[in-house]
């Protein structure tokens, strides 16, 4: 996966420095957006070859309370951005970018293995239609007294980084990034 997120950002580095190269105002703003069930973090390395390529990269850590929340975060950062603007997102995130995407600084979207619903579709329409490793993970989603949904952290490594080597895969910071059972568990 790490492989792949570095070629992804270096091609869009080209790009984007070829598409600067033809346009007006140079774009220098790269906003990324994360999926579910996963933080900002997981963007580190792309965020690593992107600012080494003079960009300015902000990656916005949504609550995951609502989608209303996560495109609102998407937008409050947007609204730091001080020109033109690249909105990228992965996963989930896709469906934030497509909505946030009407914000006046961006000048384009880019869809990382992302949701990209049509016109009116909903993402939770949009969701149920597109293949999950959730839909295997029979018991790994919990849900706090109050009705917030989670994964078990210890399901983490498992489900969703079992390619990260095991000193990595392990790391509570990796497991327990968005999780708020984590800071009771061991």
């Amino acid at each position: 996966m790490t492989k792949l997120k570095t070629f992804l950002a270096i091609a869009a580095a080209l790009i984007l420095v070829s598409w600067t190269a033809a346009s007006a105002d140079p774009i220098k703003n790269i906003v990324l957006v994360h999926g579910a069930w996963v933080d900002a973090s997981g963007w580190k390395p792309v965020y690593e070859i992107l600012t080494k390529q003079g960009f300015h990269v902000t990656m916005v850590q949504e609550p995951e309370t609502s989608f209303a929340d996560d495109v609102t975060a998407t937008k409050r950062i947007l609204d730091l951005q001080d020109g033109p603007t690249i909105l990228v997102g992965h996963s989930y995130g896709g469906s934030i970018i497509t909505e946030a995407g009407v914000h006046p600084n961006v000048v384009g979207l880019v869809y990382v293995a992302a949701n990209a619903p049509d016109v009116g579709e909903d993402e939770g329409e949009l969701g149920a239609k597109t293949p999950s490793v959730l839909a295997k993970t029979e018991g790994a989603i919990k849900k706090t007294p109050d009705n917030f949904t989670y994964l078990d952290p210890a399901d983490f490594p498992k489900l969703f980084a079992p390619d990260l080597p095991r000193r990595r895969n392990s790391s509570r910071a990796l497991r327990c990034s968005r999780r708020p059972a984590c800071s009771t568990r061991p």
